[in-house]
């Protein structure tokens, strides 16, 4: 049998830390469903934006979509700046920037510091203009920047 303890609470230090270790199991769990739902509200979101742009803007992105999911797949859809965007940590790594939407002649494919691809040459691009139809030879170059960030 286990004593009870004086501050009237009827329970034992044993069931205390019971209910205590419980209390952190469900905080937990809490957070951790929280942050499922942030990422399958986030990961909805940058499928809105993609689904709302123009046709050519919305394949581009779409492909792109489908080609970091293929390639990064710790890569979490997040909306940077209006536009999609895949993460890690909550911190975007590479986003797509609509040439339509922002009335250019083309869009963007770029890469935050966080894909730390930096050059020991101290330069190197961050950003890469797409044409309306890129070439195969184009998304796997895509592919492998993605890739290695």
């Amino acid at each position: 049998m286990t004593s009870r303890t004086s501050a009237g609470d009827g329970l034992s230090p044993q069931e205390r830390d019971a209910a205590k270790e419980r209390a952190a199991e469900q905080k937990t769990q809490a957070r951790r469903a929280k942050a499922a739902d942030r990422a399958a509200a986030d990961a909805a979101d940058v499928l809105a934006k993609i689904a709302a742009m123009p046709d050519g803007d919305r394949a581009l992105a779409e492909r792109l979509h489908r080609t970091v999911a293929e390639v990064a797949p710790d890569l979490a859809p997040k909306v940077y700046y209006g536009q999609p965007g895949w993460a890690r940590g909550g911190k975007v790594v590479c986003f797509f920037r609509s040439g339509q939407g922002d009335k250019l002649r083309y869009s963007t494919v770029g890469l935050s510091p966080e894909a730390a691809l930096d050059d020991p040459s101290g330069l190197w691009p961050t950003s890469y203009a797409l044409t309306a139809e890129p070439t195969e030879e184009a998304w796997a170059q895509i592919a492998a920047l993605v890739a290695r960030a």
